[in-house]
C-alpha cells in the first residue's frame, strides 16, 4: 500500500529518464492496482514492462476484492508478483495456493515472480535452506517443465520487512541453487 497514482507516475518518469539505454534485462515496476491503469500509459513508449502485485487463482466470479488475469491483461500487465514475503506471512498465502496462482497466470500469459524467503526466526535457527527448498518446490508444483522456465523466482525474505534491525556480519554460507531478481514493491 505505497504509492498514490500521482507518486506512481512520479517513479516511472524518473525511471524512464535513468532507465532508457537498458535493454538487456526486463525492467518491471508493479504499481499497487489503482495505478495500473495510468501507469500503463506512462510506460507505453518506454523500455519499462508492467506487472502487478497479486492475483487471483481463479479466472472469474464472485470473489470480491481479488482481481483477475484478464482485467490484469486489459492493462498490458506482463509480470506478477506471487508469494511475497507479506501476503505469505499477513494473509497467510500457502505454497499450494501459490502454486495454483502460478499456474492461472501462466495459463493467461503473465510471467510469474514467485517470491520465497524465510523468517528471522527460520533464519536465525539455520532453516534457510529447508524453508526455501518447501517453498520452490510447493509454489512450483503443477507447473510444466517449460512454465518453471519463464516463471521467475525472487528471493524476498521476511525480516527485512519487520522491525528494524541493526546489520550483523553474515556467515560465509554455501551459495543457494536459487536465481533470481530483488522484489521490492513500491
Amino acid at each position: 500500500m505505497n504509492k498514490t497514482v500521482a507518486e506512481g507516475l512520479d517513479l516511472v518518469r524518473a525511471l524512464k529518464l535513468e532507465l532508457t539505454n537498458i535493454k538487456e534485462v526486463d525492467i518491471v515496476v508493479c504499481p499497487p492496482f489503482t495505478a495500473l491503469s495510468e501507469v500503463s500509459r506512462a510506460i507505453l513508449d518506454s523500455n519499462i514492462r508492467l506487472g502487478a502485485q497479486n492475483m487471483s487463482e481463479h479466472h472469474v466470479g464472485a470473489f470480491t476484492g481479488e482481481i483477475a488475469a484478464v482485467m490484469l491483461k486489459e492493462f498490458s500487465v506482463r509480470y506478477v508478483i506471487l508469494g511475497h514475503s507479506e501476503r505469505r506471512q499477513y494473509q497467510k498465502e500457502s505454497d499450494d495456493l501459490i502454486a495454483k496462482r502460478a499456474l492461472a497466470a501462466h495459463g493467461a500469459s503473465l510471467k510469474p515472480i514467485v517470491c520465497v524467503g524465510e523468517t528471522l526466526a527460520e533464519r536465525e535457527s539455520g532453516q534457510t535452506e529447508k524453508v526455501l527448498e518447501r517453498q520452490v518446490r510447493g509454489s512450483l508444483a503443477g507447473l510444466s517443465k517449460e512454465q518453471m522456465v519463464e516463471t521467475i523466482i525472487a528471493y524476498e525474505p521476511v525480516w527485512p520487512s519487520g522491525p528494524a534491525r541493526p546489520p550483523r556480519p553474515r556467515k560465509r554460507r554455501r551459495r543457494m541453487p536459487l536465481f533470481g531478481v530483488a522484489c521490492q514493491v513500491v
